[in-house]
């Protein structure tokens, strides 16, 4: 059998290398700026953080190893170019880098929510970066890598999940010393079962943020339930 060409063997390789996932699905994007587009999710196994709000912690452990060949095939299904690859904390398994990487290589606009907790060095220049910005509130604010935001673009978005009056102070202060708002586009997102959504935009137009405020559209539509 003759030799592979360098690229085509690269590529075989890359794709059979597998990543943890907890789960594939099809569903509405309730975040970010493509909020309401029927989106691919990837959801990958593990997290180093343990946010006292966090909504998917059955992420932490369970999953099965899947092959990137398998990935791609699964959410080609779906018929969509909208992919998100979310977790958990997805860039905590290395193959995530080539996961990303093929992803785009494949024409698909993907995101990538992460916590900003490990470099994001590594991401390909394509993929939009949700960075979610740990406040006090969820009691993993000193697993923010602040050194991270040498990588965050016009492109990206940053993301602050509100718990309380004090966190909202915090967000403020961390968007001034950093000068967020001149890099990207920043979201308050309230925290679920912490702050009503309307008390968060009352303190946003009293004090003439330029923020935007954001609810999680897929819990009015389906509440907690996994897979959407």
């Amino acid at each position: 059998m003759p030799e592979l060409p360098v690229t085509t063997q690269h590529r075989t390789d890359i794709l059979a290398r597998t990543l943890r996932i907890n789960e594939i699905f099809f569903s509405i994007q309730g975040e970010t700026s493509k909020v309401g587009l029927p989106t691919a999710f990837i959801r990958l196994t593990g997290c180093p953080l343990r946010c006292q709000y966090c909504d998917t912690s059955y992420a932490f452990y369970q999953g099965q190893k899947i092959s990137l060949a398998e990935i791609v095939q699964t959410i080609s299904t779906f018929r969509t170019r909208h992919v998100t690859v979310t977790g958990g904390e997805p860039l905590a398994q290395k193959a995530c880098l080539d996961l990303l990487n093929h992803l785009c290589d494949e024409a698909y606009q993907v995101s990538l929510e992460t916590s900003g907790a490990i470099d994001l060095a590594g991401v390909d220049m394509r993929v939009v970066k949700i960075l979610d910005i740990k406040t006090p509130g969820s009691q993993q604010a000193a697993k923010n890598k602040f050194d991270n935001l040498a990588y965050i673009t016009a492109q990206d978005q940053i993301k602050f999940v509100i718990c309380d009056r004090t966190d909202y102070q915090w967000s403020i202060q961390i968007i001034k010393q950093y000068q967020l708002t001149d890099r990207c586009e920043v979201y308050f997102s309230p925290s679920h079962d912490e702050l009503q959504a309307v008390t968060l935009a009352d303190w946003i137009l009293q004090d003439k943020l330029p923020v935007r405020l954001q609810v999680q559209l897929h819990k009015y539509l389906w509440g907690d339930v996994p897979g959407k």
